[in-house]
This record gives structure tokens, C-alpha cells and sequence, in this order.
């Protein structure tokens, strides 16, 4: 009988990883419209970065996601070949990533991105590579 409830533990592990390793691989960014805020949360550790969202006359789409694609460094086909290292989509051509202006951080100043500052960025980019896509989720609310 020990030997089965061993085996099980054992499996269970290598299936789902321990519980530990389990609440550490889920990574929440909630990115709050209203405080020009994203608050990550990413097992038991907890970052709040100032961004940039999208200015006057431009949206950024509000809602629950989950990452669709990365990129280490992107080029806005749209607007003007604009870089947007370590990008992370999570709504068609919208994503978080890191911006040289980093003077408009904690404002609207976007055509719909969040912008980070590029170190924030970067770790952002990290975590959703070590967490993976499936155990990452992007909250964006007003």
C-alpha cells in the first residue's frame, strides 16, 4: 500500500509539479486603466509598474487574456517601423512592452500598447517565458 500511495505522489508530481511550483507558475499582470498602473503578481512575488496606455482618440481593449505571441524585439508595421522590445500580444496587434518614453510612463500616451520601461519589460517578458502562456493571464479594467 505504500508503495502505491508513493507511486501516486510521485506521478502526481511529474504531472502537475508540486504545489509550490504550481502557485509560482501563475503569472497575473493587471493593468489598471484609471492609475496608469500593472500590478504583477507571479507566485508569492509582487511588482507594481507604472505604464503608458492608449491616449485621446485611441483604446486599449479591456478585458481577460492570455498571452498570444512574443517577441523579443517587434517593429510596429502600423506605425512608422516604432521598436517595441519584449513584446508580449495578448489581443492581435496589441501587447505590453518597453518604450524609450519612458517620460509619458503614469499617462496615456499610447496608440493602444501598454508601454513599459524597458527593465520592466524585459523581466515581464521573462516571467511569461518561464510561466508559459497557459499559466499567464492579462487583466486590462479601468
Amino acid at each position: 500500500m505504500k508503495k502505491i500511495v508513493l507511486v501516486a505522489a510521485v506521478l502526481a508530481t511529474m504531472l502537475f509539479g508540486s504545489s509550490v511550483e504550481g502557485q509560482a507558475a501563475r503569472l497575473v499582470a493587471n493593468i489598471d486603466i484609471s492609475s496608469q498602473t500593472m500590478t504583477v503578481r507571479y507566485g508569492a512575488v509582487v511588482y507594481r509598474w507604472s505604464v503608458s496606455t492608449a491616449r485621446k482618440g485611441y483604446v486599449t481593449p479591456r478585458g481577460s487574456y492570455r498571452p498570444q505571441r512574443t517577441a523579443r524585439m517587434w517593429y510596429s508595421r502600423k506605425y512608422d517601423m516604432s521598436p517595441m522590445p519584449h513584446s508580449v500580444f495578448f489581443r492581435g496587434g496589441y501587447a505590453i512592452h518597453g518604450t524609450g518614453a519612458v517620460k509619458s510612463l503614469g499617462r496615456p500616451a499610447s496608440h493602444g500598447c501598454v508601454r513599459l520601461h524597458p527593465s520592466n519589460a524585459a523581466a515581464f517578458y521573462s516571467m511569461v517565458k518561464q510561466a508559459g502562456f497557459r499559466n499567464t493571464r492579462i487583466v486590462v479594467t479601468n
